[in-house]
């Protein structure tokens, strides 16, 4: 039996059986395939009657001539530019005076202070030289929070009334401030003895430097409104009480986490403290950030660092690619240190070391309002404030007393300058 003509067609393409019109395609994209390309090119020998032409040697001279001269020209610029560079690097030299890896507690560098004032950014922490808050051990130098309540023999109705805190009467105050030695609960007023209780190590009267250079291998504390500060202080007020000697804050971080606090532990703050008076403190035309996202400072130890020289100044985290700020001396709106005829006023003067963990804060550092900050910094009850809502904050510390801890593995501090000199 015959098929269908359209059916004999649909076989063969089924089958895959070429059909006629497909065979000669193939064939037609074989020869295009097969075509060889032809060059344009003339062949032989041709007349080139311009080549005795003595102006056009004159020109390709020429413009061999001006093409070396740019070259060497060229040449001549870069090694200038190098040689000015490299001349103009200058070589300084530093000499190490602390070399502190906290196997022990080295007296001979370090103190505690003891104080109930807030140090002026209005933290909510009582500073001791108690061992639970600070310690060495295998792991560093750890500055510990702890709760006031558990700590001391005060109690809970004690810590928010009628109680005398006086650590003259102890002789254990390190400030000239009344204020920052005696404290009395008062619960009419919402006046409260210092809910927590930390560490302020400094280096004052035993290790300070006029330019050089800063090294601190730390981990920093995990919990909410916890305030990790490593920073420097002058060793004497030359030019007046703060802000008009000056202050540089090397790094502060925020304990809150991250996920739910912008800024928080993924966020170094760095920062230069100068002005007339405390409330024109220009401390924002001199700070600087580093954040890394997704990163989190109470994980792991980093390296956070300051180079400070009489014509700049600047610090650093892990690496010295990564500033945090970098200051060449900004002019002054007001420049009550023109007297001294440098440019680097009230940097140009020796500064001690500072390291605490602080609780709190009334400057402005945690701002109002944001991450359920459970205080307002201008209320005279926000230390109350704070601890009322200790539920809201407390759980962030954790149980472990490393989580909520500072950790200080190493401290290196360079003078700028040769050894004994």
């Amino acid at each position: 039996m015959r098929l269908p003509k359209q059916n004999q067609v649909y076989l063969a393409q089924s089958t895959g059986i070429p059909s006629t019109s497909d065979r000669n395609s193939s064939q037609d994209i074989s020869e295009s395939k097969s075509h060889k390309f032809t060059s344009t090119r003339l062949l032989g020998s041709y007349e080139k009657p311009w080549l005795q032409d003595g102006s056009y040697k004159a020109r390709e001279k020429m413009e061999r001539g001006i093409l070396l001269l740019c070259t060497c020209i060229g040449v001549a610029i870069a090694i200038i530019i190098c040689g000015t560079q490299w001349s103009s690097v200058v070589v300084v030299d530093y000499c190490l005076i602390l070399d502190d890896n906290f196997k022990i507690f080295n007296e001979s560098a370090w103190s505690r202070e003891v104080n109930t004032g807030g140090f002026g950014y209005g933290s909510f922490d009582w500073t001791t030289d108690d061992p639970k808050n600070s310690y060495v051990s295998d792991d560093g130098l750890h500055i510990t929070p702890t709760l006031t309540l558990g700590s001391t023999n005060i109690t809970a109705d004690q810590l928010e009334n009628g109680y005398l805190l006086n650590t003259t009467a102890d002789g254990t105050c390190t400030s000239p401030l009344l204020g920052s030695c005696v404290k009395l609960s008062n619960s009419k007023n919402g006046t409260i003895i210092n809910p927590v209780r930390s560490a302020r190590l400094t280096t004052a009267g035993k290790v300070a430097i006029k330019y050089g250079k800063v090294e601190i291998v730390a981990k920093m504390p995990a919990g909410d409104w916890l305030l990790p500060m490593l920073w420097m202080y002058p060793e004497k007020e030359t030019y007046g009480v703060w802000p008009r000697s000056g202050e540089i804050d090397i790094a502060q971080i925020r304990g809150n986490d991250p996920k739910h606090y912008s800024g928080g532990r993924d966020t170094v703050t760095s920062a230069l403290h100068w002005g007339v008076r405390q409330n024109l403190d220009q401390s924002d035309r001199t700070t600087g950030e580093f954040v890394r996202r997704r990163y989190d400072l109470a994980q792991g130890f980093h390296t956070y660092g300051l180079e400070w020289t009489e014509t700049k100044l600047y610090t650093w985290i892990d690496d010295e690619n990564y500033k945090i700020e970098q200051t060449g001396w900004v002019s002054r709106p007001i420049n009550i240190w023109s007297s001294t005829g440098a440019y680097n006023t009230p940097f140009d003067q020796p500064f001690h070391l500072i390291m605490n963990v602080a609780v709190g804060s009334s400057n402005g550092f945690f701002k109002d309002g944001k991450g359920g900050k459970p205080w307002v910094d201008n209320s005279t009850t926000a230390m109350r404030d704070f601890w009322v809502a200790n539920s809201t904050w407390l759980p962030s510390w954790g149980e472990d007393a490393d989580t909520h801890s500072m950790t200080v593995k190493s401290v290196k501090i360079w003078q700028q300058g040769k050894c004994g000199k």
